[in-house]
Formats: C-alpha cells, structure tokens, sequence
C-alpha cells in the first residue's frame, strides 16, 4: 500500500481513523481571494472551534519547526495540512514551500489541503509533484443563481467579480480543480456550507455533479452564524435539518459525520483537540525570542503554593517555578501589574513573565490569554496540585487531567472578556 495515499490515517476522510491519527494545520496562508457571506476572520476567540480563525500565522521554516514540537509532544499526528485562515492559493508560495519543508523533514506523514479551488489549478502538478494526497475543495453551489448569493466578491489576480460573474467564475475554477486532482490520484473531499433558505435545498444536485467528477467524500456542514457579516442573523440549521440533507446527498457519494469545524491551527486528534494547549507552542515558534530553551520557568497563580486556585486577574504575585537538579522548585515570586489600564496591564505582565514558557491559572480571559500567547506564553487553566501539573507539562504528558471542565462557549464570535481592571 502506498503509505502517503492511506485513507486510514487521516481522521477527515475515514472515520474509524479519529481515535487513532490525529491532524496539525499549519496557519501559512493569512489571505483570501473571495468574500463568503457567513465568513469573518477577525474574530479569534480562544474559546472557540471554527474555520478561519488562528492565534498566529506562521512562516514556512516556523512552520516546521512546529511541527517538530507538535510532532514530540503528540506521536500520533498523521496529517499536516494548510487551511488558511485565508486560502492556501492566495498564498501559493507560502503554501507549496511549507508542504515541501514538511515533506523533506517528515516524508512519512499525509499532505492535505483545503481551499475554495479558485486559484489551485496553476499548481496541479506541484500538487502531484510534492506529495499532497488529500485534497478537500468547498463548494456550496453549482448553480451560479444560487452562488451569487453566497459570496460578496470573487478576486482573480487584481480584478474583483461580484453577482453572478464572480459565482461562474468561481464555479468554472472550482470544477476544473476538482477534474485536474482527480486525474492526478489525489483523494479529494467536497465541504458544502448548509445556509438555510440559500442553498439547503441543493445539496442533492451538489453531491451529484461532484459524484459525476469523481469525487471520493461529501462533507455537509452547517453554516456557523458570525458577527458582522451578512449571514449573522440566518440561524444554524438543526441536526436533524442536516441529518436529512446528508441522508439525501448520500445517494450519490459517501457522506462524513464527524466533521468538528476546525480553526486554522487545529491540532491533535478531532475527539481529542489540543490546539488551546499547543497555542503557547505555536506563538515562541512564530517569534524567535520565545525558544522554549530560553523559557525554563512557569508561573504559576496559587494563593497558598499548593493548588492552581486563582484567576489570572485575582492574582497579586506569581510563584515561578522551574525543574531542577533537585527536581520542581519555586524559585521565585513576583509581583502581577495593578489592576486597570486595558490591554496594558496584560502586556506588562507578558514583560514579567517573559522567562516562563506558560502560566498555570484558575481562569483567564480572552484579552489576556490572547497577550500571553502573542508573547510566547501559554496560559493554561486548570484545576489541581501543582507539582503534578507541572510534571505533566515539563515532561509533555498534556495537562487533559487537570483542565477546567466548561460550560457553554462563545456564541456568534463575539468573543470573552479580560479588560485588565481585575477578574
């Protein structure tokens, strides 16, 4: 069997692989080259699971040396994949030079990208020539009335298309992809956005012309409501809207079900997602200064240097803590910034810590977490012992036993709180 063509590795396109193999999505492609009506990538709640969205955007050479960390810290990462949070052929340089990094560090791990299908058909046998063996293309019409409704704007090079100029012309590219990959031996997937009222009904004759072009998977995904866009007020259709969708679609290709709507920079396996726990990980990769070889410390926010047991904006001190000669020791306490002054305080709190590689905390908030992270510092909520905690994360064991446990989430991409004037 050819290895890098293995269906039973990658968890997105064979279900009885998600308990077992596990995916990393590279964030190298920040630009994009249409305007989806149901899509707003400024919003990156840390809370928060859905395309678009990555805390940080990484070069190609950080992209691999994440990767070398993911791949420590997590063995069972099979796939290394580009899914924005712009379109991996808006960025076609960033996008090929990554997957041909990964492809010379890692030969053994599967190539999977996923992108609209505008600009990918100029890079078809890159894509042959590099070893990209899954493919998933989005397309949410094949009927240009209804795709004019879809998409804002389609840009070829420099020139913008909108209405129905834009939806043929995104659709003629789209279709000539999907022939060029399938010709190529790539495996390729087919997402569709389930928008009620816009294309609910047209599934059917989605699933059908991508069954005529080949296609090996359909993946039926409900439209998530975002802020600020011209869909935000279109509710999500139900489960059981969607199990009926998938069961008609089924007819003519094979549907997926567990698809779990992943940020750009998704990691771990899709049941076990770890992207919150590799977030500070990513940040120091991204920014050279943040080598986890020059952060040997962690703080830690302890009211009595026992439990984990304060929020990040409750603390007054932080004990810092490292592993030594003699095994984990607080070797220091210092003192958190005043309350008050914004984001302000978080930045300075990020220069306190700026030798530890996260800070261990009851609870944060979004403003906060996202300061920390940008500087290097992986915030981690939990609740627990400290030293065991701390053994956990020293020897990259993950800290799954000690996460708070939520309820609830971030609705519409609004976000959470963390204005710096305390909790």
């Amino acid at each position: 069997m050819n290895t890098l063509r293995d269906l039973s590795r990658h968890p997105c396109f064979n279900a009885g692989a998600k308990h077992s193999f596990g995916r990393v999505h590279l964030p190298v492609a920040p630009h994009c080259n249409i305007k989806c009506n149901y899509c707003n990538r400024k919003y990156d709640c840390v809370n928060e699971s859905r395309p678009g969205v990555t805390s940080t955007v990484l070069s190609p050479e950080q992209a691999v040396r994440y990767m070398e960390q993911v791949l420590e810290r997590e063995p069972r990462i099979a796939v290394a994949g580009i899914a924005g949070p712009g379109d991996p052929f808006a960025n076609p340089e960033e996008t090929l030079q990554t997957l041909r990094l990964i492809r010379e560090k890692f030969p053994d791990l599967l190539l999977c990208l996923s992108s609209n299908g505008l600009g990918m058909v100029p890079y078809l046998d890159e894509i042959a020539e590099v070893g990209i063996s899954h493919v998933t293309v989005t397309v949410n019409a094949i009927d240009p009335e209804i795709g004019q409704k879809i998409y804002s704007w389609v840009r070829d090079g420099k020139v913008i298309y909108r209405g129905r100029k834009g939806a043929e012309l995104l659709l003629e590219r789209q279709l000539a992809a999907i022939e060029g990959l399938k010709q190529r031996g790539v495996t390729v997937k087919v997402n569709t956005i389930i928008v009620p009222s816009i294309n609910d009904h047209h599934a059917d004759a989605v699933a059908r012309r991508m069954a005529d072009l080949g296609v090996d998977l359909l993946n039926c995904m409900a439209m998530y409501p975002n802020r600020d866009t011209p869909f935000e007020d279109i509710p999500e259709p139900g489960k059981d809207r969607m199990e009926a969708i998938r069961k008609s679609a089924e007819k003519y290709l094979p549907q997926m079900r567990h698809c779990t709507r992943c940020r750009a920079d998704a990691v771990g396996l899709l049941d076990e997602d770890r992207t919150k726990e590799f977030r500070g990980c990513m940040s120091a990769c991204a920014h050279p200064a943040g080598d986890l070889r020059q952060r040997p410390h962690v703080a830690v926010a302890t009211m009595e240097g026992v439990l984990v047991n304060q929020h990040l904006g409750e603390a007054e001190r932080f004990q810092i803590w490292s592993k030594t000669d003699d095994g984990l020791r607080c070797i220091d306490e210092r003192r958190a910034p005043e309350p008050g002054g914004g984001l302000l305080r978080w930045k300075a709190l990020a220069e306190i810590l700026n030798d530890c590689r996260a800070v261990l905390v009851a609870g944060i908030g979004e403003n906060p977490s996202k300061v920390l992270t940008e500087s290097g510092i992986e915030p981690i909520e939990m609740n627990g012992f400290i030293e065991p905690a701390l053994e956990a994360l020293y020897e990259a064991r993950g800290l799954k036993e000690f996460k708070v446990r939520k309820s609830g989430g971030c609705a519409k991409g609004f976000g959470c709180t963390g204005s710096g004037d305390g909790c």
